[in-house]
Order: structure tokens, then sequence, then C-alpha cells
């Protein structure tokens, strides 16, 4: 049985999660600048593998049916380091989308339970063209929520 309780693991994980993604968006704003999105991809991988151990985190990346996506992230990573910036980070986009496309129903409902924006999340518009349709249509997947 998994335990959700809140270590200081799991806190630091979280964190660590938290200023990847943020590093990673600030490369982009600062034109695809490959310092910022190679620390947001170094903060990214080592906070997931805080917050889910680092056992669970290896059996993710290495599962048969994350090959691609795992793969894709890697070569993305890999493209970002030598100086690619662009080309990385839309190869790691694709590899991102691919790893986690089983979370976007979870990440679909705690979206539409925010208690300012989740209106927005609840229009069957945006719920079937602007963000869901096209994630499922990406991954091949139809998720109705």
């Amino acid at each position: 049985m998994m335990s959700f309780e809140m270590n200081d693991r799991k806190k630091i994980g979280l964190g660590l999660t938290g200023f990847g993604v943020f590093f990673s968006f600030l490369g982009i704003i600062f034109f695809f600048d490959k310092g910022l999105i190679a620390m947001g991809n170094i903060l990214f991988i080592s906070g997931v593998a805080l917050t889910i151990g680092l056992k669970s985190s290896m059996q993710f990346f290495l599962r048969p049916s994350n090959f691609k996506g795992s793969i894709s992230f890697g070569i993305g990573f890999f493209l970002v380091i030598i100086g690619w910036p662009v080309l990385g980070m839309i190869v790691e986009s694709y590899g991102f989308v691919v790893l986690f496309s089983g979370f976007w129903p979870t990440v679909a409902v705690f979206l539409q339970k925010i208690p300012v924006v989740g209106w927005l999340f609840q229009q069957p518009f945006v719920r079937t063209v602007c963000i869901f349709g096209f994630v499922s249509s990406i991954v091949g997947n139809i998720y109705y929520l």
C-alpha cells in the first residue's frame, strides 16, 4: 500500500519539481536560454525522483510502455545540453506528453476544482478543444471528462 503522507523528502521533491518547471519556463521566455532550460530539466528530474522515490521513478521511466517518452525526453535533454534548445524543447515536450499521458485525466479534474478559475476549465469548449482534446489527440487516447 502506498503512503500518501507528506514527509520532508516529498516536500523537497515537490519544491525541486516546481523550481524545475519555473526555470524551464524562464528559459523559454528568455528566448530559449539553454542554461535555464538545462537547469530546469535537472531540477525537474531530481524533483520527480525525490517525490516518488528512486526505485519508483526508475520503474516509471524504464517501463516498456514508456520507452518512447523516456527516449524522447532524454534526446531532447541532450539536444538542449549541446546547444540546440529549440529542437530539444520540442522533442522534450513530445516525450513529456507521452510519458505523463496517463495523468492528464487527473490533472483535468484538479484544474476543474480550482476555486477561482475552475469554472473556465469546466466549459465544454475548453474541455474538449483547447486543452484536453489537443493533448488526447497527440497521445491517441480520447479522454472524456
